[in-house]
């Protein structure tokens, strides 16, 4: 493809933050279980006793402690990616009873994964107390033109909610509803280039809790709305913040490194020093799609590559190229030489 080499720019961005001092996102060691995991919700197997809960969940944006608590596990094996969840909650409900409706009108659970992080052909799932599944594929992220797949179904996946409490009954107060999840590596690795079920990868996985103020009508349980009738908005919580209302930004999500070793045994993940180029990219690239909307769009671009930014103290060159498709930017990784790339849709890419 003939490429347009438009200007050069200087990067720095600081080794641990974003452009506007976000930090790192999370990070998870899924460790391999021995034994086989009985999907019944109550994660009482000795492997699951034995793995570490992950940090409590935080509002969507970083900055606010959810009104309830909310924590997961991962475990997998050679065909299951695991997961345990624990959602405190005083009145526990749902209503939503069809496969595939939109559940988070409903409090639900959800997980997202992006198996190489390139934030295409990535995965959602979502459910509610009921044990209601929403399972779909996204092409894209939704702002670089993305659409879902909602006929996409993870094949063969196990489910099962445990009620501490009693459910959908407003009459006392509930504990917490907890979630079991096996989903095969067979689905998962449908259309992805990077294949799980194996030692000493990584996926770019979040987790988020969808939960509503709620009214009762005639002892029954419904989404609260305002004296216009119009729904109040909801609260979303996570694992590894967002910084923005929108779950739909791959690039912010938390980091699963997949163990050898058994649960409860010594292990160690650090994050790739090139992911440091990969946020910052992701940073630069917002700006400059923003930047070429405009009028005049190239003179703006041009005023951004003015601004130094800064990886681990090492100067790193971005080159914006004009392309028979768009455009894209790429950088040399100051750590590994490897080249990387983000096309005008979205897509991060080693060149």
């Amino acid at each position: 493809m003939k490429k347009t080499v438009l200007y050069l720019c200087s990067a720095i961005f600081c080794a641990s933050v974003h452009a506007q001092n976000i930090p790192a996102p999370k990070s998870y060691i899924a460790h391999k279980t021995p034994f086989p995991i009985t999907i019944d919700g109550l994660g009482d197997e000795e492997a699951w006793q034995a793995s570490a809960w992950s940090d409590e969940f935080i509002d969507i944006e970083g900055k606010k402690t959810p009104q309830y608590k909310t924590q997961v596990k991962m475990l997998w094996d050679e065909q299951y990616l695991y997961f345990f969840a624990k959602l405190e909650e005083p009145h526990i409900w749902a209503t939503l009873k069809q496969r595939d409706t939109v559940i988070f009108y409903n409090n639900d659970f959800e997980i997202f994964l992006d198996p190489d992080g390139d934030t295409h052909h990535y995965m959602e799932f979502e459910m509610n107390a009921h044990n209601t599944l929403w399972d779909l594929m996204l092409t894209k992220a939704y702002r670089d033109g993305g659409r879902p797949i909602d006929n996409w179904d993870i094949k063969g996946i196990k489910t099962a909610v445990h009620i501490n409490g009693t459910f959908n009954d407003p009459t006392d107060i509930d504990t917490c509803w907890t979630v079991e999840i096996a989903m095969p590596w067979e689905a998962l690795n449908e259309a992805q280039a990077k294949q799980g079920g194996k030692a000493g990868e990584f996926w770019r996985i979040n987790f988020s809790r969808v939960n509503w103020d709620y009214d009762l009508i005639n002892g029954k349980y419904y989404r609260k709305q305002d004296a216009n009738g119009k729904f109040l908005p909801e609260y979303n919580w996570v694992w590894s913040p967002q910084w923005v209302i929108n779950m739909h930004e791959p690039e912010h999500w938390g980091y699963v490194y997949f163990s050898g070793s058994a649960p409860g045994e010594s292990d160690s993940f650090t994050i790739p020093q090139d992911e440091q180029l990969r946020w910052a990219l992701y940073e630069a690239f917002a700006e400059i799609k923003n930047r070429w909307k405009a009028k005049n769009g190239l003179e703006h671009v041009k005023e951004f590559a003015k601004t130094p930014l800064n990886i681990g103290g090492k100067q790193v060159t971005i080159t914006v190229e004009k392309t028979a498709s768009g455009w894209n930017i790429s950088a040399q990784s100051p750590f590994t030489k490897k080249q990387y790339a983000i096309t005008q849709d979205g897509k991060y890419v080693e060149l």
